[in-house]
């Protein structure tokens, strides 16, 4: 048994993973797609590290945070370990440095301001390319907003990407509005997708769907899922 487990925690995340690889494939199947083209990534935030630890031992190889301390701790702390570490909060640009570090992929690209800082810290790090995806708000126009890029103005965005040197553009995200139609905001984020990627070829994740929604996310081609609480419970208190 992995040293890092406690109380059964490996069993009970075994028997989570099963049940959410399950729901995957059959919405993958239900939209006449391959379940193979769908990668989870485990938001493990307030989570310790010891159960990024057991979920890499069951398998699983990307992880995501969505606050820059806890996920360059975290993504200190799991060096050693063959991981992909994908930032997905909004990201604040004095906290840049700690993402450029780590991070595999930043799917929340919302701002030119963005590019040219996350451009600069990855250039200054010497390390490869950074993958960047194009945040892009799903929320009606008439609600108040939350983070992301309007769809008619992601293009723009995606350009900003492209022409950054130590950046490489590789798709989009979003989030579902509250209470609101989570199929038809995929939809709309799969249409966005369709015109960037038809204009540059890499830029072909769609990254949508959480715990709640990621069967609808599917259906409208999600090509990867952030789930935290199907996989790993309720929120606990990561201190380290």
């Amino acid at each position: 048994m992995n040293p890092q487990d406690s109380g059964g925690r490996r069993e009970q995340l075994r028997r989570r993973l099963i049940e959410v690889q399950r729901e995957i494939d059959h919405a993958a199947i239900n939209a006449q797609r391959d379940p193979a083209d769908v990668t989870l990534i485990a938001v493990t935030k307030t989570w310790p590290d010891a159960d990024i630890r057991l979920l890499a031992d069951l398998g699983l190889t990307d992880f995501a945070e969505n606050k820059a301390q806890e996920f360059s701790t975290k993504a200190a702390l799991c060096a050693d370990l063959p991981l992909t570490w994908h930032f997905v909060g909004q990201l604040q640009r004095n906290k840049v440095k700690k993402v450029a570090q780590f991070a595999d992929f930043v799917h929340s690209v919302d701002r030119p301001e963005l590019v040219s800082a996350l451009n600069t810290q990855v250039g200054s790090a010497g390390r490869s390319p950074l993958q960047c995806l194009v945040q892009v708000n799903l929320d009606p126009t008439d609600e108040p907003q939350r983070a992301g890029v309007g769809p008619e103005h992601a293009i723009d965005l995606a350009e900003e990407i492209v022409d950054a040197q130590h950046l490489d553009l590789r798709g989009v995200m979003g989030i579902a509005p509250h209470g609101g139609d989570a199929r038809a905001a995929f939809e709309a984020l799969a249409g966005v997708s369709s015109t960037i990627a038809d204009r540059y070829a890499s830029a072909t994740i769609i990254s949508a769907g959480m715990s709640g929604d990621f069967a609808a996310a599917i259906a409208a081609g999600a090509t990867h899922v952030r789930v935290g609480s199907a996989l790993l419970g309720e929120r606990a208190g990561f201190v380290r």
